[in-house]
């Protein structure tokens, strides 16, 4: 396992997409400082005898009810353990330990009066591979993700249940395996841990990343569909493209170009083809992906920021040693990045289906009815059309922007909420959903390639279709077709299709490129 050293307020996508991988996140030693001045600014507020709030008040709507000191730690144990009220399947455990990391460089910040001794105590479970079960169902994305980091929280504090390397275990026990006891939560620890967006953030990243792979994925598919249907790359003509200088739109017809580039499949659309133009679907590939394309790397500019913000409440800043209440945990950006995402994923998928709807169409793909040899007989793939339809059409239900939504909770304490984690979650589902399609249209598009022999497409679109065939035999004759859309769709999950064209596909992240 590599590290990953966390520069808290500085951390790139990348950084962010390693240790989602399974990297072990580390933070800064220069961090230190920072960190230990904001929790000798905790005690200097304390000393002072003052209500502050969440330090030795109430919490939400019971501000103003004031701690007594002998009551310090038992507020923060029971705001850790009234908070864990999460519900459904637990979060994937890879994707718990990326929140866990966001909140380590959050607090690693020095604005949230934590101890040292607590962020050594996080860094030691991820070090360990001691990762909380946290119910995946509960945020409203408003006063930060509170059941969620609750339930991180709580196996903290020795209750719950943990995944380790030995498997599932009660709280306790997994914390025992790292050497650690049970920690004791100092003043505004147990509010500075469950307060914040990190939960939203973390899924709304993994999301991010698997839909690059998915997008360029598609830009593959996409040109070899073009082949196999003998369309034209003339739409991909960069003169075009410059005229309307959207950035995406001139990056995805470059890598059209580039795919498609020496193919004798389209060379034989010059000699005898009298089709003047090709349906949307071929022709405005680059207008459609491009636009996905940029409204990818724009949630992409949101998550990071967020990743290397400070979103818990309230905020200590040692110059005068205040603690400044505002609303930071609101997680209204991750919102708009989860509903960028969801608008981009649907179209994807929406496209690569009128894509596979027109392969199967002898009129306009000039193919065999359904892509069989003895259409009639068999069916083709007539049906895998239809699960794609499917797909598209359940992905276009939960593209509904998840941010114009909202509802009042904490007796109208949070009287306006950011559906931040309603939107994130909905993410990586949709972008299995899109996976499948586009594996359905790489299967078809080989298919289509094949009844073209003995023409061949350009080398790099010849690699993919290679990749594929290791896999998946040409389909003669009607067959069980289910293990080959599983095949096809872990291609296409796993990025093998995308790199294995040896072609520089657009990247969303910022420092990839």
């Amino acid at each position: 396992m590599i590290a990953i050293v966390l520069k808290p307020g500085s951390t790139t996508l990348g950084d962010w997409r390693e240790i989602y991988r399974g990297a072990v996140p580390r933070l800064d030693a220069s961090c230190r400082s920072a960190i230990e001045n904001g929790a000798a600014a905790i005690a200097r507020i304390l000393a002072r005898g003052e209500p502050v709030y969440g330090i030795n008040t109430g919490f939400g709507k019971l501000a103003s009810v004031r701690i007594e000191n002998a009551d310090l730690e038992r507020l923060q144990q029971n705001i850790v353990l009234s908070h864990a009220a999460g519900t459904g399947a637990p979060l994937p455990t890879h994707i718990t330990r990326l929140m866990m990391a966001l909140k380590l460089a959050s607090l690693g910040q020095g604005a949230s009066g934590i101890r040292p001794t607590t962020l050594d105590f996080l860094e030691t479970m991820l070090s360990a591979n001691i990762i909380p079960v946290v119910p995946a169902q509960g945020s409203v994305g408003a006063s930060g993700d509170l059941a969620p980091l609750a339930h991180m929280t709580a196996a903290m504090i020795g209750v719950g249940e943990v995944d380790t390397p030995s498997g599932r275990l009660p709280a306790v026990e997994g914390l025992a395996l790292a050497g650690l006891q049970p920690l004791t939560l100092g003043p505004k620890e147990g509010l500075a841990l469950l307060n914040g967006t990190q939960f939203s953030t973390a899924v709304g990243l993994a999301a991010l990343f698997e839909a690059e792979v998915l997008y360029q994925s598609a830009l593959v598919t996409g040109a070899l569909t073009t082949d196999a249907a003998r369309g034209t790359d003339t739409p991909f003509d960069p003169r075009i493209h410059a005229l309307r200088r959207h950035q995406g739109q001139i990056e995805a017809a470059e890598a059209l170009r580039e795919l498609m580039a020496g193919s004798a499949l389209r060379a034989s659309h010059l000699v005898d083809d009298d089709r003047v133009q090709d349906p949307y679907c071929l022709r405005c590939q680059p207008q459609v992906m491009g636009a996905c394309l940029d409204l990818l790397r724009n949630a992409a500019s949101f998550l990071a920021t967020e990743a290397n913000g400070v979103s818990d409440n309230p905020l200590i800043f040692t110059e005068n040693d205040e603690a400044l209440s505002g609303g930071n945990f609101h997680a209204e950006p991750v919102a708009f990045a989860a509903d960028m995402i969801a608008i981009a994923v649907c179209e994807i998928g929406s496209l690569a289906e009128r894509r596979i709807a027109m392969l199967i169409d002898p009129g306009i793909s000039g193919l065999p009815a359904f892509l069989t040899p003895r259409p009639g007989l068999n069916s083709g793939f007539m049906i895998p059309q239809v699960t794609a339809a499917a797909l598209v059409s359940e992905n276009k239900q939960r593209a509904y922007p998840a941010s114009v939504d909202s509802i009042p909770t904490s007796a109208n304490q949070e009287d306006h909420v950011s559906m931040a984690a309603h939107g994130a979650r909905r993410l990586l589902p949709m972008v299995e959903n899109a996976t499948a399609v586009i594996a359905i249209e790489l299967l078809m598009a080989a298919q289509g390639c094949d009844f073209r022999a003995p023409l061949k497409s350009s080398s790099p679109l010849e690699a993919a279709r290679s990749a594929l065939r290791e896999r998946v035999a040409t389909l003669e004759d009607d067959r069980y077709l289910y293990p080959d859309m599983e095949n096809a769709t872990a291609l296409v999950r796993s990025g093998a299709i995308a790199n294995a064209v040896g072609v520089r596909l657009p990247q969303v992240l910022p420092e990839a490129r």
